[in-house]
């Protein structure tokens, strides 16, 4: 015996054959609403991922050099940083390399390093431009102010 189908079934089966043009914006909606909300929260941590690493390396910097300053009685002068990856000819008590290399800025540029120091009574100042590359702005990082951000 054969059935025919019930007008109920194939009214179901013919109806929902894909997404309504409301049902669709209303998805965008959502995605773009989404974006709006996590978009810029991703782009200031990236800023503030730089700055952070920018204060870390700063942070290294200072450990070295006072390794440095340990091993020699003093802090590097005309080699700047550099004398903590060779030896400089003058540094008798020289235990290094007190780093592997001397890393550029998270945003490309070199660190800027002074002895003595204008800012650090007895020590020594270093300086990363910052997001601008610029020294003397209000975006640099140093080592006499690390409270910036």
């Amino acid at each position: 015996m054969k059935t025919t189908p019930s007008f109920h079934s194939s009214r179901l089966r013919g109806a929902r054959g894909g997404f309504t043009l409301v049902e669709m914006l209303l998805v965008l909606m959502i995605i773009a609403t989404l974006a709006a909300i996590v978009i810029p929260k991703m782009v200031g941590r990236g800023k503030q991922a730089k700055v952070t690493a920018a204060q870390t390396q700063i942070s290294n910097f200072e450990l070295a050099l006072d390794s440095f300053e340990v091993d020699n009685g003093y802090y590097p002068k005309s080699g700047g940083l550099n004398d903590l990856v060779e030896a400089p000819a003058n540094a008798t008590g020289w235990k290094g390399p007190y780093l592997k290399n001397i890393p550029v800025d998270p945003w490309g540029n070199a660190y800027i390093y002074e002895y003595p120091g204008k800012h650090t009574q007895n020590g020594y100042d270093i300086v990363s431009g910052g997001e601008d590359g610029r020294v003397g702005t209000d975006d640099d990082l140093t080592n006499w102010n690390t409270k910036k951000s």
